[in-house]
């Protein structure tokens, strides 16, 4: 048997994949879908847990787990975004857009 044919290096990736899945999830460390494909720009903690997993606030879909949330680039500004969310899940505690933590007087403005 030709341990080089293709067939056996793409069933051995395969299986490569399917026991990282496997261990991902046995872990708790799955995904939350907007982190899933890596299309998080957006992130916010909240003072309390969002009640709903899935809110979406005009017209971005945020994934929240507890008091953590997160969502894809939208076309306004972190500022606007961090309103959005305070308006429609309470107070924000913490707020990044593309990996950059909003600033103490932003964050005030946010919750206003």
């Amino acid at each position: 048997m030709n341990l080089s044919s293709p067939l056996l290096r793409n069933a051995g990736t395969a299986s490569l994949a399917l026991v990282c899945s496997a261990l991902t999830l046995g872990a708790g460390l799955a995904p939350t879908p907007a982190h899933a494909n890596g299309a998080a720009f957006y992130t916010a903690e909240l003072a309390t847990p969002a009640a709903e997993r899935t809110n979406i606030i005009s017209g971005v879909a945020w994934q929240c787990e507890g008091t953590n949330c997160a969502a894809a680039k939208s076309n306004s500004r972190a500022v606007v975004v961090c309103q959005r969310v305070a308006r429609e899940l309470g107070e924000v505690t913490g707020f990044t857009a593309k990996g950059e933590a909003l600033d103490v007087e932003d964050l005030a403005r946010c919750n206003k």
